[in-house]
């Protein structure tokens, strides 16, 4: 049975210093983690941007009539 407690209390032990262990390295890692996840998002907009922009300009420019009025409305034409 005392072997049994003394291997809980060991992992227990090993767990906790896991936990530290990965919070010093997050602690210390922090900016680093950040600036690459914002590199990747900043590329994966820009991308994604990129794809959607030419038909969202296609489909927002209107069609250039065949046939125009005059540039200044005389003032003998009719409304």
């Amino acid at each position: 049975m005392q072997k049994l407690i003394n291997g809980v209390a060991l992992l227990s032990g090993l767990v906790s210093l896991a936990v530290l262990g990965g919070g010093a390295y997050l602690y210390v890692q922090k900016d680093t983690l950040i600036e690459g996840a914002r590199e990747k998002a900043t590329v994966a907009i820009t991308e994604a941007i990129t794809e959607a922009l030419p038909g969202l300009v296609q489909s927002a420019m209107p069609s250039v009539p065949e046939v125009t009025g005059p540039a200044v409305p005389s003032p003998t034409m009719p409304f």
